[in-house]
């Protein structure tokens, strides 16, 4: 049976980078007693893999990772033993089933959210979140292209940023409205925002990129790109970036197989046959947890 896992990487564990994740995760498995199945061979090994691996530094509501089981207690209880062997930092909040000829995480990875802001005792990114949307829409809505110079292993390209960013606007992150829309849970970020007798806005800006194997757009490059065409002096180790989520094609088809293939097409069909006698456009994303179902 196959598994995926959401889980929140926060605190500390930010600087922990994607291999040592990998290895952590396996200890905590063992621990938790999850019955993961194991490949064959001389050097056997836990069938699992991440879908969109974390920069060093930069937190996340929205990670996720999928495992092969043998058998499986229910999501709840899996949950709890699971975050019962994590250190602070990292929270496991779904535990998916999947059917059997699902496709990995990793390959159906289109898109992610994140938010930035800045650290406290650095530059702010601007004074006010309506000075950062002034900001915003000069950079990104009034520009019929984004071009950035890009570094390959072999040489360097030109690149247009501006299809590839698929949403960007400035928000506040003292509003609890925002907090409750972008369902950000980060434990360290909500009591930043929600700080007692703190009343001074917070300018953030949010960002929904291209995410995945063909066009992967990081953060950072539209932050210097942001930055370049303001002519701001951002110190980049002044800026937190966090991962709200990540997301899959609405329109992929999640699963391996003709037949399965065939019969989630029909679904796929009748979804949007619902959307729109509803009035309600068909979403271009869904989160990669919307594609499994608790136990």
């Amino acid at each position: 049976m196959n598994i995926r896992i959401k889980f929140q990487k926060y605190g500390v564990m930010r600087f922990i980078g994607h291999l040592d994740m990998m290895r952590y995760f396996q200890k905590a498995i063992r621990r938790a007693d999850i019955d993961i199945a194991y490949s064959e061979g001389y050097s056997p090994h836990q069938i699992m893999s991440f879908a969109a691996p974390l920069g060093v530094g930069v937190t996340s509501d929205g990670e996720y990772f999928d495992i092969r089981a043998n058998s499986s207690h229910s999501s709840q209880k899996s949950i709890q033993a699971l975050n019962e062997a994590m250190a602070e930092g990292i929270s496991v909040l779904e535990y998916k089933l999947l059917p059997d000829t699902a496709k990995t995480s990793m390959s159906l990875v289109a898109a992610a959210d994140y938010l930035i802001y800045t650290k406290p005792g650095y530059a702010s990114l601007a004074e006010t979140p309506e000075e950062l949307q002034a900001k915003v829409q000069a950079f990104y809505e009034h520009q019929a292209e984004i071009l950035i110079a890009k570094q390959t292993k072999k040489r360097e390209i030109t690149m247009d940023l501006k299809p590839l960013i698929y949403e960007m606007n400035a928000l506040n992150l003292r509003s609890e409205e925002t907090l409750s829309a972008r369902k950000v849970k980060n434990p360290e970020l909500l009591n930043a925002c929600r700080k007692t007798g703190a009343e001074d806005d917070i300018p953030a800006l949010f960002l929904k990129v291209c995410t995945g194997s063909a066009d992967n757009v990081k953060p950072e490059l539209v932050l210097e790109a942001f930055s370049n065409f303001h002519g701001l002096s951002l110190e980049m180790a002044g800026l937190q970036i966090h991962r709200l989520e990540v997301y899959a094609k609405a329109d992929e088809i999640p699963v391996k197989g003709e037949t399965e293939r065939k019969s989630y097409e029909n679904y796929l069909q009748k979804q949007k046959r619902i959307y729109q006698r509803q009035g309600i456009a068909f979403p271009e994303f869904v989160t990669l947890g919307e594609l499994g179902k608790d136990i």
